[in-house]
């Protein structure tokens, strides 16, 4: 079970919302590099990245952000002759050409939500060009996708948009909550565990974790294909600790078990 912090863009800060609402933005820090190194010396061996203004503009927005966090992981694994950790970024890619230029400067995951609902079509086209590189990120509400920034509800089950976008080669779900996320109150399990037994690819839970119980819940059912959990406000306000609780994860995993043996 991977914990992923999350780092969500708004205007080169740092950032936490709370469902969605760009009006209630909490910043964080006005250094992204800084803060993507904060949590690569917790021990975080992924980091999910957000362009928020991008989002609701539908272009990237925040790129000197994301090529100082970039430049921040390398420089990071550089000094402890580690392996450069990924990094999966999502808000406003709607073409190949950005997919493209993303990926040239070190991203190792893209991920399309909105473009993948409203243009299916573009969503098969970059999973055939960049194959195990493509991420669909569903946000729902009562099992309905949500797009736009979540601004609109669609009519589209997750469960069947999730299988067709399966289909077209993509290589992994993030599922947010909408009604939990940036609001602390738990992961929808249920939810999250009905989508992944549907599923033959990985899925990315996101929304609402807030402490080491909502980590060692997901642990409990990760065999039903829960890869991973992004984390956000809990992580920045102190109600989980990253390193404690991907140490907790790996002994539920017996990844550490593994490692002594």
């Amino acid at each position: 079970m991977l914990l992923i912090p999350a780092i969500d863009l708004k205007d080169g800060h740092c950032v936490r919302l709370k469902q969605g609402d760009m009006d209630q933005a909490t910043v964080f820090s006005d250094d992204p590099g800084q803060m993507a190194r904060h949590w690569l010396a917790q021990g975080a061996r992924r980091l999910h990245l957000v362009d928020l203004n991008g989002a609701f503009a539908g272009k990237p927005k925040n790129e000197p952000a994301v090529k100082a966090i970039i430049k921040a992981v390398r420089d990071f694994a550089a000094e402890n002759g580690t392996e450069e950790i990924p990094i999966q970024l999502g808000g406003g890619i709607r073409d190949l050409d950005t997919i493209e230029r993303f990926l040239d400067d070190g991203l190792s995951y893209i991920i399309i939500g909105t473009a993948a609902v409203k243009n299916p079509g573009f969503l098969h086209d970059a999973c055939s060009a960049f194959p195990g590189q493509i991420i669909v990120g569903l946000d729902a509400k009562d099992g309905k996708v949500a797009t736009d920034g979540w601004s609109k509800l669609s009519g589209h089950e997750v469960i069947d948009l999730a299988k067709k976008f399966e289909d077209y080669g993509c290589e992994a779900i993030v599922y947010t909550d909408i009604g939990r996320d940036g609001m602390m109150g738990g992961v929808n399990i249920d939810a999250t565990v009905k989508l992944a037994q549907s599923m033959t690819i990985p899925v990315i839970a996101s929304g609402g974790v807030h402490n080491i119980k909502d980590v060692e819940a997901l642990c409990a059912v990760q065999d039903e294909g829960i890869e991973g959990v992004i984390c956000g406000r809990s992580i920045y306000e102190g109600t989980l600790d990253l390193g404690a609780a991907q140490k907790r994860a790996d002994e539920l995993s017996g990844l550490e078990q593994a490692e002594e043996e």
